[in-house]
């Protein structure tokens, strides 16, 4: 699998977990430390061939797709659950420790950020479904990120999330459905 974009990872196992799963070229944010110089290469890079952000799902990660996203519009992103990024007897999280399918699927479900515009899911259809305001809410939304491929989010960001990926009324309707039987199976 050849990734024509530049993926933005956060250091040099991730860099190296990456390379073996896909064909790609990375830019290595050195954690947290992310300077004004990785800022504009990253920059340059999604000006020449495009840019997908594929960060840690823990705060640090998500801080760091923030910093890129403000400084460099338009990035892609891909997204990998917490539970597939998760290193052997819990010693950390991180895409260094995915397996290469969660790898490629995760590259292969790219999501571009757009303006938000007025969007088709509106926050009574997230009330419904008991993703925000309710008792499995946390949950539920955790869930519908890793099946709609979006990462976790709090209740605030999920309906921005939802719009700004352009996911539809359909698309939420079809992941919630499978959500809420895998919880009646669950009972």
């Amino acid at each position: 699998m050849k990734i024509k974009e530049v993926i933005v990872v956060e250091g040099k196992d991730d860099t190296a977990r990456i390379k073996s799963a896909v064909d790609a070229d990375t830019i290595e944010t050195n954690g947290s430390a992310i300077d004004e110089h990785v800022l504009e290469q990253i920059k340059h890079a999604q000006d020449k061939r495009g840019v997908i952000i594929f960060t840690d799902p823990d705060y640090p990660g998500e801080r760091i797709r923030h910093i890129v996203s403000q400084h460099v519009p338009s990035c892609k992103h891909a997204f990998l659950p917490k539970h597939r990024a998760r290193a052997k007897h819990d010693k950390g999280i991180g895409i260094e420790h995915a397996s290469i399918t969660d790898i490629q699927e995760a590259l292969s479900a790219v999501y571009e950020l757009v303006d938000i515009r007025e969007g088709e899911i509106e926050k009574a259809d997230l009330v419904d479904y008991g993703l925000i305001g309710g008792p499995k809410a946390s949950k539920r939304r955790e869930k519908l990120g890793v099946a709609l491929k979006i990462g976790k989010t709090n209740g605030k960001q999920l309906l921005k999330r939802l719009n700004m990926f352009h996911i539809t009324s359909h698309q939420l309707n079809e992941a919630m459905d499978q959500i809420i039987q895998e919880e009646r199976n669950e009972q």
